[in-house]
């Protein structure tokens, strides 16, 4: 009966995402005050030095109209998904060498998760 009960709560628990993975838009979007010297996200909303971001998530690299990118990231032929995004956000140099982006990245796994929840909410 205990070990019963022990694999039932065990598969209970592994059935529920943690929270420590858990995406949160609302912390992303504060994840995202970062960004914002060099990126907008409302949509229609301007380009910076970065491109605007509103719509990234199923967007293809390097195709935001009115924004010049370098060639590495037009020939980078990625379409932003939530693995590509964690990849690039974590490390822009090392994702895409030769991209313009002058940021380090986001190294912190929770903030970078969330602040792809909050680019798919924008999107």
């Amino acid at each position: 009966m205990k070990r019963a009960f022990a694999v039932f709560a065990l598969g209970l628990i592994a059935s529920f995402p943690s929270v420590a993975s858990a995406q949160d838009a609302e912390a992303g979007e504060k994840v995202f005050n970062q960004c914002k010297a060099c990126h907008t996200i409302d949509a229609g909303g301007p380009n910076r030095v970065g491109p605007n971001l509103h719509g990234v998530v199923g967007r293809k690299s390097g195709s935001h109209e009115g924004f010049n990118y370098s060639d590495a990231m037009k020939k980078a032929e990625i379409t932003w998904d939530e693995a590509s995004l964690d990849k690039y956000l974590t490390d822009p140099k090392a994702a895409i060498p030769g991209n313009k982006m002058a940021f380090a990245g986001v190294k912190n796994e929770q903030a970078r998760k969330d602040l792809i929840a909050y680019l798919k909410k924008n999107s």
